[in-house]
């Protein structure tokens, strides 16, 4: 079982497409909110000195990759025992859902290559999560990165 399939199965319990966007959405949805959105989440990357990559992410040039240290680094041990908790999944597979997955969502939400205050980035992340789990679901990025 794939690293997507252990986030998807912790949080639904189930394997259907209906359930799962469900708990993305309240990962990463979550991880917006309580950063304060795009904005909040790009500070929490440059004070611990992955500003770089996350700028990446949201501009046009290709993402930079980030380790889950990283992720756990950037967002705190506790966020991602939190996240891990209410998932039912252990830390180290939600900071490396994270890292292999957020640079690609942060990416989809900025398609101007700026992040905009203003946009309603929930209602973004909703929209985009469909096609998300259809492009992600059934990729091994460490079979990708391998030959990279």
């Amino acid at each position: 079982m794939g690293l997507f399939d252990s986030i998807l199965g912790a949080a639904s319990g189930e394997g259907g497409a209906s359930d799962q966007t469900n708990p993305l959405m309240g990962i990463v949805g979550g991880l917006l909110a309580q950063s304060g959105g795009l904005e909040g989440l790009a500070n929490k990357f440059a004070q611990s000195g992955q500003g770089n990559a996350f700028q990446s992410w949201v501009g046009m040039d290709e993402n930079q990759p980030v380790s889950s240290n990283q992720i756990q680094n950037a967002l705190g041990s506790e966020r991602v025992n939190a996240i891990a908790t209410r998932m039912g999944v252990d830390p180290a597979i939600v900071s490396t859902f994270l890292a292999e997955y957020l640079p690609k969502i942060v990416d989809k939400l900025t398609p101007e290559g700026k992040v905009d205050p203003a946009a309603d980035h929930q209602q973004g992340l909703a929209a985009l999560l469909p096609s998300l789990l259809q492009s992600l679901g059934g990729q091994s990025s460490s079979d990708q990165s391998a030959r990279a």
